[in-house]
């Protein structure tokens, strides 16, 4: 027997149940992974609360993870039992001692990485990577606006911009936040309890605004996003901390400057096991070279996830969190 997170019905942590449960083989092209560590990410949380229907109830949760190579199924020659891996997609069930996934959604760790830091930086590393590489490749010399900097996926973001020669303007809600935002490399950051964003953004950037805008917040920031782009700039939505952004007449895009919008997802780049593996090398070079480096700051026995995401999406966490089964 083993342990897994489950959860029957969607709310809020108190739905999330630890319960024992027989690892599954794996099938065809399929893996079997012995958790060494488990991502903890906000889309978890979408899950939980429904906002992002589970395929199914009971259903496990979560999809990062790193461990070792436990079992292979038929037709799978590109991993072995014992390789160290770690993984970002797949179905839902990370958060367990062992998760059965598709083989070609697993990317073998350089001995320079260790399992907890691809568990902390995986998912998010690889969502910085198609943000900053792919859906707008930024070359260096772009001015632009990240929400949430000091969280997981801005830690990493304001380091790789900073490598990338990209002036990032970073919104926090703290002070102690904005430290660390600037010592991850962003170019300044902005109390967004404190300051008007759209107007500190014009001061920053002398009236001239930004080139992308990067937004993992939703609702909240729709609109104000939209108010720091220049003429023809892009808007990159791509979360939903505050509630989904519906609603929205796509005129708005005119009025405010003839704007383009995306809302991208990891899946819709990592789509091929060539693709991830491209991404994953990209990621994994930065770490190597210490332009990047991941914070764990937060660590949790697979026990007390409720406790994790319930830190998590009280914004009470910085850098990374992981689960340890």
């Amino acid at each position: 027997m083993a342990k897994r997170i489950q959860f029957s019905r969607t709310g809020g942590s108190e739905v999330l149940e630890l319960v024992d449960v027989t690892p599954a083989d794996p099938g065809p092209g399929e893996v079997r992974v012995k958790n060494q560590a488990v991502g903890l990410n906000f889309i978890d949380i979408y899950f939980r609360t429904g906002l992002y229907p589970a395929p199914s109830l009971p259903s496990g949760l979560g999809t990062e993870g790193a461990g070792l190579v436990d079992a292979v199924g038929k037709g799978v020659s590109h991993l072995k039992p014992g390789d160290r891996v770690g993984y970002a997609q797949g179905p839902l069930g990370a958060y367990a001692q062992y998760h059965v996934l598709p083989a070609d959604k697993a990317v073998v760790l350089p001995d320079t990485v260790d399992v907890e830091t691809a568990a902390a930086c995986l998912l998010k590393g690889l969502t910085v990577q198609y943000l900053l590489r792919q859906t707008s490749p930024l070359k260096g010399g772009e001015t632009i606006l990240w929400h949430a900097a000091a969280g997981g996926v801005g830690s990493i973001a304001c380091q790789w911009a900073k490598a990338l020669g990209v002036r990032l303007i970073g919104t926090v809600s703290s002070l102690e936040k904005a430290a660390l935002a600037e010592r991850n490399g962003a170019w300044a950051t902005i109390d967004y309890t404190k300051e008007d964003v759209v107007e500190r953004v014009r001061e920053l950037t002398q009236g001239e605004m930004c080139d992308v805008v990067y937004d993992s917040v939703g609702k909240d920031t729709w609109e104000l996003s939209l108010d720091c782009l220049k003429p023809r700039a892009l808007m990159v939505s791509f979360g939903n901390a505050s509630g989904p952004v519906d609603g929205v007449n796509i005129g708005i895009l005119n009025k405010k400057g003839s704007l383009f919008v995306t809302r991208p997802s990891l899946n819709g780049y990592a789509d091929t096991r060539e693709r991830l593996e491209m991404m994953a090398s990209d990621l994994f070079a930065v770490l190597e070279s210490g332009e990047v480096k991941i914070d764990i700051a937060q660590r949790y026995p697979l026990e007390e996830v409720g406790k994790a995401q319930d830190a998590l999406q009280g914004r009470r966490t910085t850098g990374s969190t992981i689960l340890i089964p």
